[in-house]
């Protein structure tokens, strides 16, 4: 009877090299995880969660607000990334939420000075209901204040003011010339076109 040949099996594990993430400028790019790749141009792309808490290790509660990175290029063991997605942690949310007070959401897309676009959820909680043209007034004064800064800042200057929170203070600022509110926030900052992409629609 013949010997059957047996396949050697591929150690797929063995195959794959070990990459470190680093965060974009606005985070110092610093480290933030290490990922095995089979190829640099299957990893381009890929998608990296991590919380605020992560980057900073400092106050417990940075776990509310969950940060997203895509991985942009590879050189060598190492991959730089770009800022995709910033939100809040859906516990986060659901505790800001009580009976008896509105929630009032407004979502606007906005551009930065070197020609990000992001898609904007902002959120504010009052103490009691709100009547709708108190509502819309809280929409308007977000959208002002959106529409007067943030194309003025850089996209590192944008994520780091969405990230720590500065939109957030001078929205709440301006809101409460109107209506006493708990909580103003950036629920979800996200990347819907980048520089690079804005020049490649133009030139078409």
């Amino acid at each position: 009877m013949a010997r059957q040949k047996t396949a050697r099996v591929k150690d797929k594990w063995r195959e794959k090299k070990w990459v470190t993430v680093l965060l974009p400028a606005s985070f110092d790019k610093k480290p933030i995880a290490y990922i095995p790749v089979t190829d640099d141009d299957s990893a381009i792309g890929r998608v990296i969660e991590v919380t605020l808490h992560d980057i900073l290790k400092g106050d417990p509660s940075q776990h509310q607000f969950k940060l997203y990175f895509q991985v942009h290029k590879i050189d060598g063991e190492t991959a730089t990334t770009i800022f995709k997605r910033f939100e809040y942690a859906k516990e986060f949310l659901r505790s800001l939420v009580r009976r008896g007070s509105s929630l009032i959401s407004f979502i606007a897309d906005v551009k930065t000075k070197d020609g990000y676009i992001f898609r904007i959820k902002i959120v504010a909680l009052t103490q009691k209901k709100l009547n709708t043209s108190r509502k819309h007034a809280i929409r308007l004064v977000a959208q002002e204040i959106m529409s007067k800064t943030i194309p003025e800042m850089t996209i590192d200057q944008f994520i780091q003011a969405t990230v720590f929170g500065k939109i957030n203070s001078d929205i709440m600022a301006a809101v409460k010339k109107i209506v006493h509110v708990r909580h103003v926030g950036i629920e979800k900052a996200k990347l819907i076109r980048t520089a690079e992409g804005e020049i490649a629609l133009l030139q078409a």
